[in-house]
């Protein structure tokens, strides 16, 4: 090991209790783990800008690290909202355990794949990039082809309503 490497391990003993606390008391556990392993990570790389009392810079550098999480954090609940209000189901979709008949039918014409998308968006309420995750497709892929079966369930359905009107 460097030297450099073996000084920074024993003030970094020394930080993370002291950090811990300071976190625990401002955040949730999760989020001062990850805090806590960012400020290191900050701390290692301006190893060189570390005081002789690195505590107190420490703490700075742990405020600074904390209040990223929460803008990220903020930002992340902003943009799941956004997309459950665009990607909402319709009002009249069925409920899983009764689903309708003739919905069923126009699901069963679709494609696998296609009728997977829309069960995913519509009964599961995922957005886009969560049905990527799901199905192993990039969310622009998944929004191409949850469109298109959109405009191909809208057709059956529209196929099979004029067919009752006879």
């Amino acid at each position: 090991m460097e030297p450099r490497q073996t000084g920074f391990e024993a003030v970094a003993q020394e930080l993370i209790e002291p950090l811990r606390r300071y976190l625990a008391r401002r955040t949730d556990a999760a989020t001062a783990d990850d805090v806590l392993s960012e400020t290191l990570l900050v701390a290692w790389r301006r190893r060189d800008e570390m005081p002789a009392e690195p505590l107190a810079w420490a703490y700075a550098v742990a405020r600074n690290c904390l209040a990223n999480a929460d803008r990220t954090r903020r930002r992340q609940d902003r943009l799941l909202v956004r997309i459950w209000q665009l990607a909402r189901p319709p009002e009249h979709a069925p409920a899983r355990d009764d689903p309708d008949p003739g919905l069923a039918r126009a699901l069963a014409r679709l494609s696998s794949a296609d009728a997977e998308l829309m069960r995913l968006w519509a009964w599961e309420e995922l957005g886009p990039a969560e049905i990527a995750q799901v199905v192993g497709m990039s969310a622009n892929a998944v929004s191409i082809r949850l469109h298109r079966a959109r405009r191909k369930l809208k057709s059956l359905l529209d196929e099979q309503a004029e067919g009752e009107r006879r």
